[in-house]
């Protein structure tokens, strides 16, 4: 414990450059988890320097699961994905960013335990046993990384998430109860997911991502897994109140695709109203979204107008049209969004 008992270690020189010279920026927190947080931090960290990503915590599958399973520790590894998105485009930052996505694989004919584990969730739990504190970890590990901002996880303690998913069966309606976001991924191929919640209801959240986000100039919620990765952060009691009280402004990040295995048969708007039945208190400043995603523009203005704010179309997908945000297009409209008055 000795070697941790001092103030965090200066983040290495290679992992400052590019950032000189320029303004901290807004006051950003980000919201999410996987791979659609992850879009959104790659873009933020190039315009503030006051980034905190404030994540998911209710994954039990794949190397986070067996993690939180066998130790009964945060699932870590949209965790890892967001300190990934948070390295630098320099050596030491592509380095690092690649040792901690990197993943074991066993040799053929070999099921070792080390099989399919995420490196970096292996030194965030390694972190977490020697600190006993998740958000210590953390800071440690983005010191390490160079990590241009700071990760929370959204509660301290592990989440369940489950809901009922609707399904025709020989023509009648079936109800099926999942429980556990890896289950409820795979139901979703086969219906239509319906009462999200989180278990256990009340847990804790993290009291640092309270405050981030009672601090910020922004708030960005989504992209992602609309029930899984976005729709969680208002299903938790007290970050809703967060979000809901914050003098922040607000803004809702759309996905570029709306037919994902999560929401199958939904339209941009239908993404809008799942928000506002979970959580009707909550309004937004903006809802970014690409054209192509909607196709009445004038009723999406109109749904966006009933949540509170107003709706910025913007071209922000990579060029090769797959539902994958590119991080310079996502930059320029969080630009032009935060130089707004």
């Amino acid at each position: 414990m000795a070697l941790f008992s001092g103030p965090l270690p200066l983040i290495p020189p290679a992992a400052r450059q590019g950032g000189e010279g320029q303004g901290p920026g807004p006051s950003v927190v980000a919201l999410g988890g996987g791979h659609g947080l992850s879009a959104s931090l790659s873009a933020l960290r190039l315009l503030t320097q006051e980034l905190t990503a404030v994540v998911t915590v209710a994954d039990d599958g794949g190397s986070s699961g067996r993690l939180r399973h066998e130790l009964g520790v945060l699932p870590p590894g949209d965790l890892r994905m967001a300190l990934a998105a948070l390295c630098d485009d320099t050596d030491w930052g592509r380095t690092w960013r690649d040792v901690m996505q990197h993943r074991f694989t066993s040799r053929p004919g070999v099921e070792g335990s080390l099989d399919h584990h995420a490196m970096g969730n292996l030194l965030i739990v390694t972190l977490w046993e020697l600190l006993g504190d998740p958000v210590a970890g953390l800071q440690w590990a983005g010191a390490l990384l160079g990590a241009r901002g700071r990760v929370l996880p959204m509660a301290s303690v592990p989440l369940t998430i489950e809901g009922d998913v609707l399904s025709e069966v020989d023509g009648a309606l079936r109800v099926t109860n999942v429980s556990g976001q890896a289950k409820l991924a795979v139901a979703a191929e086969t219906g239509n997911v319906s009462n999200v919640r989180l278990l256990p209801a009340s847990a804790p959240a993290c009291q640092d991502a309270l405050e981030a986000i009672e601090l910020a100039d922004w708030v960005v919620l989504g992209p992602g897994s609309w029930y899984t990765s976005v729709l969680p952060h208002l299903l938790l009691p007290e970050l809703r109140d967060a979000l809901c009280r914050t003098s922040a402004r607000r803004c809702l990040t759309m996905n570029l695709s709306n037919d994902t295995k999560e929401t199958q048969g939904m339209s941009a708007i239908d993404h809008l109203t799942v928000i506002s039945r979970y959580a009707p208190e909550f309004t937004v400043d903006v809802v970014l979204v690409d054209p192509a995603v909607v196709g009445d523009h004038a009723a999406f203005e109109r749904a966006v107008a009933g949540m509170g704010g107003r709706a910025v179309f913007g071209t922000v997908g990579v060029s090769t049209g797959k539902p994958v945000h590119d991080p310079l297009r996502l930059a320029t409209s969080y630009n032009d969004m935060f130089g707004e008055n």
